[in-house]
């Protein structure tokens, strides 16, 4: 036997209802269920979950990890098009992340700044 969702939910942080969500649209494959109605998640669902919160933390959007999952049960006629969309959203998170270490990179400007004037009682931009 597996996991309940409410195992599934407390290993992973995410509200059973998520789960429901994740399975209902398409993100994560549907869940086998016991005699008695219950979802009773193998090792292979629970793989499907740590995917989806991985790509939903790093922002890839519900829409693609939809597709992803369409996409996957087509099968191995669809590796290029899996292939496309995961190369996609690598591209948009690595704009993300230039966007992020620019930002970044000001704020250590800035900070440096505000503690040598803390120091110094001074506050000078260059």
């Amino acid at each position: 036997m597996g996991l309940s969702i409410k195992e599934v939910s407390k290993k992973f942080g995410i509200p059973s209802e998520t789960l429901r969500y994740y399975e209902r649209v398409g993100i994560i494959p549907p869940v086998n269920r016991t005699s008695g109605g219950i979802r009773d998640y193998s090792d292979e669902d629970i793989a499907w979950v740590e995917n989806a919160k991985c790509m939903r933390a790093a922002g890839l959007p519900i829409e693609a990890l939809i597709e992803y999952l369409k996409l996957f049960r087509e099968g191995d006629s669809t590796f290029q098009a899996r292939l496309d969309l995961l190369s996609e959203q690598r591209e948009i998170l690595l704009e993300r992340q230039n966007q992020l270490n620019e930002t970044i990179s000001r704020l250590n400007y800035k900070i440096s700044k505000y503690e040598s004037a803390v120091k110094t009682g001074k506050l000078i931009w260059d």
